[in-house]
This record gives C-alpha cells, sequence and structure tokens, in this order.
C-alpha cells in the first residue's frame, strides 16, 4: 500500500543509485564496447568461465535508475558447431537478498540486432528501441521484490541468432554456470544454489530449450523448476502461422538469427544469398539493424513465401537444409532431451502469433519421456494477455519450485483469464510499437 514512508525510501534509493550511477560509466553500444569482446584465448576455458565483469547501472525505461546491486558478466558459451563463442548475462542482487538460489530470466527480446540485447537495453541512458524487454523489465522487478537474486542472459548469443534455440539453451545454462561462479560477488551460502528459469515468448525458447538441455549439457546445475509460456515450440508451424498476417514481421528478424554464425550461417547464408531477391535483401537488412516493435511496424501483412522476396516461393521451407535446421530445433523431437526438472507450460488457444496445436504435442512427447510437467491451457486471451493474465501463476510457480513442493508426473488444466477494460481487446504489440516511437522522439532525440 502507498504510504510517505514507502515515498521516502524509495526516493532514497533512487538517489543512492543516481549517486552510483555518476561513478559507473556510461553505457556503449555492444558493436563498440570492448566489454563485449572476449580476451585472445579464451576458446581454451570451460563453458561458464568468466572472462569480464564490471558494475552497471539499470533502469526503468533507459531514464530511472533501478535501485539494485547490478553486475555484467562476459561468459564463455557454446555455438552450434561446438566452437567456443562468449555471452553476456546482467544479475541483480536485491538488499537482503535470499543467497541460497537465483532466478534466470529470459526476456522476449526477439531481434537479430545486438542493440536490443537486454545487456544493453536495461542500462541507465539507453534508447528504449525494444519496448518488449523495456516492459519486461517491470515483471523482473517482482523476484527482486521477493529476495532473489536474479540473472538475465543475451540469450541469443554473441551475434542475436533469434530463433537458434539450442544455442539459446547452451547460452542459458552456461549463464547459469557463470553465475554460480560468480559466488565471490554474490555470496551464495551454497556451492549449488537453486536455479528457477522463466521466460515467456522468445524467452520461453531459451527456457524451454535449456530445459531440453539441461541433462545432457550442464546436468550439475541445481535447477528446481521452469516457467515458460507462448512457446514457438515448432519453428516450421510458427512461420506459417504468422506468415501474410499482421505479426509476419518477427519472420525477417528469426531468418537473420538463423543465419548468424553461432547458429546456421555456414548452412544456410549460401542458400540465402542464392534465393534472395533485391527486395528481401533490403528487408533483412532492416531486421538486421532494427528491434522487434520496428520489424513489425515494417513489415505487417507480408509474405516470405512470396516470389517477390525469395525465388523458392512457397516451397522455401521445403529447402532440404532449411528443413534440417528448423527440424533441429523442433522442441520435445527427442525423448533424450526432455527436461530432468519439473516444468510449468501455458499457452492460449487463442494466441495470435505462437500457434497453440504444437504446444500438447511437445508436452506429451516430454511426458511420455518421464518428465514433469504442469500444462495449463488458457483458453481465453491472445499472446499479451496471457503474459499479463499468467504473471501470478508463473511467479507462484517459482516459488513453489524453491519451496520443493511441486507435484511430479504430469497434469493438463483449463484456465480462463478474465477480461480487463484495459488489457482485454488491444493490439497490445502495435501499441508497444507506437509507445517506443514515441519515446524516442521525446526523450532520446540528441542521441539519435
Amino acid at each position: 500500500m502507498y504510504s510517505p514512508l514507502w515515498h521516502l525510501l524509495w526516493s532514497l534509493a533512487v538517489s543512492l543509485s543516481l549517486d552510483v550511477a555518476q561513478s559507473i560509466p556510461a553505457a556503449q553500444d555492444p558493436r563498440t564496447d570492448p566489454f563485449y569482446q572476449p580476451p585472445p584465448g579464451f576458446e581454451r576455458a570451460p563453458p561458464g568461465t568468466i572472462f569480464r565483469k564490471r558494475l552497471v547501472t539499470t533502469s526503468f525505461f533507459g531514464l530511472v535508475p533501478d535501485p539494485v546491486e547490478a553486475h555484467q558478466l562476459l561468459y564463455r558459451t557454446t555455438a552450434i558447431n561446438g566452437s567456443a563463442i562468449a555471452s553476456i548475462t546482467t544479475v541483480f542482487k536485491p538488499l537482503h537478498a535470499i543467497t541460497d538460489r537465483y532466478v534466470s530470466f529470459h526476456t522476449a527480446y526477439d531481434s537479430a540486432s545486438v542493440t536490443c540485447d537486454p545487456s544493453y537495453q536495461y542500462q541507465l541512458g539507453v534508447p528504449q528501441t525494444d519496448l518488449i524487454s523495456t516492459f519486461e523489465f517491470l515483471f523482473l522487478q517482482r523476484h527482486l521484490l521477493h529476495g532473489y537474486i536474479v540473472a538475465s542472459p543475451d540469450h541469443e548469443g554473441p551475434d542475436a541468432a533469434l530463433g537458434s534455440g539450442r544455442l539459446a539453451g547452451m547460452t542459458v545454462l552456461d549463464g547459469m554456470r557463470a553465475v554460480n561462479n560468480f559466488n565471490e560477488t554474490l555470496g551464495f551460502s551454497t556451492s549449488r544454489p537453486m536455479i528457477a528459469a522463466t521466460g515467456y515468448s522468445g524467452g520461453a525458447i531459451a527456457t524451454g530449450w535449456a530445459a531440453s538441455l539441461h541433462y545432457v549439457y550442464a546436468p550439475e546445475l541445481n535447477v528446481k523448476g521452469w516457467a515458460m509460456g507462448g512457446t514457438p515450440a515448432n519453428l516450421t508451424g510458427t512461420f506459417y502461422y504468422l506468415d501474410g498476417k499482421l505479426y509476419s514481421g518477427f519472420i525477417p528478424a528469426a531468418v537473420n538469427g538463423l543465419s548468424k554464425p553461432s547458429a546456421y550461417g555456414t548452412q544456410l547464408l549460401p542458400i540465402i544469398d542464392r534465393i534472395v531477391t533485391e527486395k528481401g535483401r533490403a528487408l533483412l537488412d532492416y531486421a538486421n539493424s532494427h528491434c522487434v516493435p520496428a520489424d513489425l511496424a515494417n513489415w505487417p501483412n507480408q509474405s516470405m513465401l512470396s516470389p517477390d522476396i525469395q525465388t523458392l516461393g512457397p516451397t522455401l521451407l521445403l529447402e532440404p537444409t532449411i528443413h534440417s535446421v528448423l527440424l533441429e530445433n523442433l522442441l520435445g523431437g527427442r525423448p533424450e532431451e526432455a527436461p530432468m526438472a519439473p516444468v510449468l507450460v501455458y499457452h492460449s488457444v487463442e494466441d495470435e502469433i505462437i500457434p497453440y496445436h504444437d504446444i500438447p504435442l511437445m508436452v506429451d512427447s516430454w511426458c511420455s519421456a518421464g518428465a514433469t510437467v504442469q500444462f495449463r491451457t488458457y483458453v481465453t486471451g491472445g499472446h499479451a494477455r496471457t503474459l499479463l493474465g499468467s504473471l501470478t501463476d508463473s511467479a507462484g510457480y517459482i516459488d513453489d519450485a524453491f519451496a520443493g513442493t511441486l507435484e511430479h508426473g504430469c497434469s493438463w488444466q483449463f484456465r480462463t483469464i478474465s477480461p480487463h477494460p484495459v488489457i482485454g481487446k488491444v493490439d497490445h504489440e502495435h501499441i508497444f510499437s507506437q509507445l517506443s516511437e514515441n519515446l524516442n522522439q521525446l526523450f532520446w532525440a540528441e542521441a539519435v
């Protein structure tokens, strides 16, 4: 409840944060910031090794400092071809933190441009070009207010490889290893802190694949539960669901992401260079330099299957190499990759961005392989409304995972999201796009 005392405490916290912010260097563009570059010989280090660390000032909307201790770690992880790469995780430590656990928070930044990385967008003074991460930063605060340390990795890796699930999974798991290795600063009370992870939409790609690869890639991590919703479990199904519709702007960003060097660039780039038209090249170039709100506004109701974009036309996804890459990123496709820790999966049958019909197949595959899954089907609500309406449920699941009270086995529940006069029937993604544009015009004209 709001009170003068609360206002005083908050004002003092912000004032202290401003004092600290003045002593921390200003944020730099990831494309030129040397912090993002690993040192020579980093390839010889084991995954999860920390190469660089720094204090940063995180903020709300790039404007108001977040009164919490925040660190960034550059750490070793693994590319799709098995080679060494480096990524960054941002670690938030609240005052009076609980020191035997932390939350891995995976935001849906959904971009093929590194300027949209959360490690950059979270920082004070940065133009908020990715408003999805900006708003999800508010959701992250819930875990901090509960005393949880929170780590939020750049799960698309060093080159914004959107859609590469296996890469995202390894990047998340190695980010957890890095946080464990940061024990001297975080002051964990145990050598194996408990971990719970959460992500929605693009963040669920990272969460779902980290859950899938946990046993085969990093079984030593003490993960107690995973919460994931609005999950693009089947990239092929998601492609066809989006193509030619309002949110088709996600597609060129994902094409770019899958074609990045840390992902499947060696396999895909020769094909793309051969088939893309001049119009298609301009589209991909745009998506490579913009965040998702701009991508959505730039290319609504368009088709990637058009011969105007690429010469294979409607047969694009039947090309053998492209088909193979998409199949490799099918969640639930391999029984040996079923999650070893309990999972909450939630999705709306009315989701207009990520198709529902792929989710029961993923859940059935995991359950058949012995995983513990709570599957919550929301019978009402679109993509954004399900995110907002499920916040309490997903956060409660994390609390229960830490408490060790999750039931084993698989269950399927049906739920409704109550209509809301504000969030019930609005076009959220396009509102986010307009808000992003307006914020930049208001606050960042000089920076741009």
